[in-house]
């Protein structure tokens, strides 16, 4: 491998896209796209600024010009083509869901184990600095001892009876919508700032649309709520909509503790609340001196908003360190893919059979 790291991107939709930006700022190049079709990959390649279009994804995870496969297709096809690129000995990053079966995704772990290959899942939410910094703030013992985490991650672009989308198969997207595409999000975070697990839990989710675009009956649900148990003895609480008017995206959660609270709101990302019982304190991102992060967290001074890209910018700056041997703190991977695979299943199972059940 070369000096520059040589990304080929496997589907050129909305994330590919955002993939492919990742790609070029954090020093890589975009080797070869692959889509649906090869012509579908053509134009892709010409609108992402991509050196070749693949004939086909296998042929992409084959060729000698990519040292990192970026899967960026609808749902069911990840581990499978996750499963080939790791076979071949190619550094992945893989969109989640890892895979829409917890069978499957621990192949897909296992696999990537067996071949000693780099391995991501972009959740990418980590990546605020305010989520860092809430993190060090939690590590460092200033919020006590944690009693209570909740919170909410609601959207609305699912909000209307006319809106369709790929993933409201369950045969493409898996049998978990609302839950299984965002809801893993705000429990990754939460568990990778708080250093707690979710090891019990009882929900429910309903569908609030039942058919769509006038002709598509719908089985995945479009809400959630879960009330949960963690590892060291706090209780917590979900809910989680893509049928919220007005909320575009907002992952925001509460970590309240024997000394403070602490809350991030992903529509507010460039402030963190801190509260105590004599005062509450609004910290804007970057005043906090956090010696041990990474600068790629920081690519803008306080003032210049972070965002969703940053975020995704370095993340894959993350992967690539990984590639190149360095130490990462904090890179989600396929382990992470599995845990948030294990907590949809049991959200899953809870929700069929109204009672409380074990996370693995």
């Amino acid at each position: 491998m070369g000096d520059a790291v040589r990304s080929g991107i496997i589907g050129a939709g909305f994330i590919g896209n955002v993939h492919a930006q990742a790609v070029r700022a954090s020093g890589g190049i975009v080797a070869a796209v692959a889509d649906a079709t090869p012509e579908a990959a053509m134009a892709a390649a010409a609108r992402m600024g991509a050196r070749a279009a693949a004939a086909s994804a296998e042929a992409l995870i084959e060729s000698d010009d990519v040292d990192v496969v970026h899967i960026c297709t609808p749902n069911n096809l990840h581990a499978a083509l996750a499963r080939k690129a790791t076979a071949a000995g190619k550094a992945v990053i893989c969109e989640k869901p890892l895979a829409t079966t917890v069978a499957d995704a621990e192949e897909v772990v296992d696999l990537a184990a067996r071949h000693g290959v780099v391995n991501g899942v972009p959740f990418v939410y980590r990546y605020y600095q305010t989520v860092r910094e809430a993190r060090m703030r939690v590590q460092r013992g200033d919020v006590g001892p944690l009693w209570v985490l909740h919170g909410s991650y609601l959207q609305d672009w699912l909000s209307s009876s006319a809106d369709i989308n790929w993933r409201v198969d369950a045969a493409v997207g898996g049998s978990s919508r609302a839950f299984g595409d965002i809801g893993v999000h705000w429990c990754d975070v939460v568990e990778f700032v708080s250093g707690h697990r979710i090891s019990r839990l009882v929900a429910q989710t309903k569908t609030a649309i039942q058919s769509r675009d006038a002709t598509t009956r719908v089985t995945t649900e479009d809400l959630a709520t879960v009330v949960f148990e963690t590892d060291q003895g706090a209780i917590g609480s979900l809910v989680v909509s893509q049928v919220s008017p007005g909320r575009k995206n907002r992952l925001w959660f509460s970590m309240d503790g024997a000394d403070q609270s602490i809350a991030f709101d992903q529509e507010q990302p460039e402030t963190l609340w801190v509260g105590a019982r004599s005062q509450a304190t609004v910290v804007p991102r970057g005043v906090t001196p956090m010696p041990s992060a990474s600068p790629l967290l920081a690519p803008l001074p306080p003032g210049h908003p972070q965002g969703y890209q940053d975020c995704f910018n370095a993340f894959v700056g993350d992967v690539y360190a990984a590639v190149r041997g360095e130490a990462v703190d904090g890179l989600p991977a396929f382990g992470d893919g599995l845990r948030a695979a294990r907590i949809t299943q049991a959200v899953l199972d809870s929700a069929e059979h109204g009672r409380w059940v074990d996370v693995p």
